[in-house]
């Protein structure tokens, strides 16, 4: 069952990636991932509310968020400062570089996160696996090559090793997860809720110092309606995600790499939407990494 949630975690995260590239292309990058993380927690605020008016109705919904003590808030706050540290970098890469060059960047996240799963939760992969993971890495790498025909050349490209810092730091994120849904018994809907809510406070600490001082920022600003989306689209696929690492059988390093089949939707949809270079080029290692997820989820 875990595996399937992961596949429906995967679908809304492909919507959302191809929403998120229309909200910050020529637009001002912090105020639009406060707009998204803001949304995504107006989205859960009511369930906070039902919690303490209607406890009966929301246990029965599996929506109840429950109280906690102050130190998961700290270890929640930690999450939340991982996740905002890699959201910035990967929002200023978006901003600079196709999608279909940053998702297949992004797609390495499940690597970090099969190293981790190893040294820190003793996962032990099986000969396919082994190979599915290679076969992801290796197809990045290829599109390293096809990227250096749009003018962006990995070694000299700052934004390169922003996405790659972002996706070192979401995988890392990945594997807290783990510790918070099994080892903490965090339940979906309350990780959510106060991760936004921390998530919120430290961007708009960023936002107090970078863009609401600058009054030419401001007015460069765009409002769009897929600000929202994205991050309705990313509540909904984190519900579906921790609902699968709810799981005792699920491994973080499968439920990584399934999470990155959001891949097609970036690459064909977003492609073709953004008119993106050489599509038909970025298919060869686009069915690298599906292979190597299809290997995954064989083994």
């Amino acid at each position: 069952m875990w595996m399937y949630l992961g596949l429906l975690a995967a679908l809304f995260l492909g919507l959302h990636n191809l929403c998120k590239k229309h909200a910050v292309q020529g637009n001002e990058v912090f105020p639009v991932l406060l707009g998204t993380i803001s949304s995504g927690f107006l989205l859960i605020v009511p369930f906070y509310i039902g919690s303490h008016f209607f406890k009966e109705e929301m246990v029965k919904m599996d929506f109840y968020i429950t109280a906690i003590p102050w130190k998961t808030h700290g270890f929640i706050a930690i999450k939340s400062a991982i996740m905002a540290a890699s959201w910035v970098l990967a929002y200023q890469a978006l901003k600079h570089l196709p999608i279909t060059i940053v998702t297949p960047i992004r797609s390495a996240g499940p690597f970090f996160t099969f190293i981790g799963a190893i040294t820190i939760y003793q996962e032990k992969p099986n000969f396919y696996q082994w190979i599915g993971f290679f076969l992801i890495i290796l197809s990045v790498l290829l599109y390293s090559k096809i990227g250096k025909k749009e003018g962006i050349h990995f070694k000299r490209n700052k934004w390169i090793f922003a996405i790659i810092g972002a996706t070192f730091l979401g995988a890392s994120s990945g594997l807290y997860d783990k510790f918070l849904i099994q080892t903490i018994h965090l339940n979906p809907q309350t990780l959510q809720f106060w991760f936004c809510l921390y998530t919120v406070l430290i961007l708009l600490v960023i936002l107090t110092i970078t863009w609401f001082p600058n009054a030419e920022k401001r007015k460069a600003f765009k409002w769009r309606w897929s600000i929202p989306l994205v991050g309705i689209l990313l509540q909904i696929a984190d519900y579906f995600y921790f609902k699968a690492l709810q799981d005792p059988d699920a491994l973080i390093m499968l439920l990584s790499a399934i999470k990155r089949s959001q891949i097609i939707i970036a690459v064909v949809l977003g492609g073709i939407i953004f008119k993106e270079q050489n599509k038909r080029k970025k298919l060869i290692p686009l069915a690298g990494i599906m292979a190597g997820v299809f290997l995954i989820l064989y083994s």
